[in-house]
């Protein structure tokens, strides 16, 4: 997944490395306190949310048990995306009809 220029794509870069470069990136969004460990439940989640069987899922994210991939969580469906909108857009906003709806 991150292929390193120095060894033509054939190793990838170091632990070391896609950490400092994913901590900036975290830090620059506002966001912080990340782990790269959470690329492999993003990953998951998009395998998941494309149809990707979950066998091709376990051998993709290299796990020996297949009950690691089961708990690594469900994808985010746009069904689930619209329905989390039509509750948090307005809440957020606090306008008036999120207060009538509640």
């Amino acid at each position: 997944m991150f292929a390193s220029l120095a060894q033509i794509g054939r190793l990838p870069w170091s632990y070391d490395r896609v950490w400092r470069v994913y901590q900036k990136a975290a830090k620059a969004a506002g966001i912080g306190g990340l782990g790269t460990h959470s690329l492999r439940h993003t990953y998951r989640s998009w395998l998941d949310s494309v149809g990707t069987p979950v066998g091709v899922q376990q051998k993709l994210i290299r796990h020996r048990d297949i009950r690691t991939t089961m708990r690594y969580g469900d994808a985010f469906t746009s069904d689930m995306a619209e329905a989390h909108g039509k509750i948090v857009g307005p809440a957020l906003n606090g306008t008036e009809t999120a207060r009538k709806r509640m």
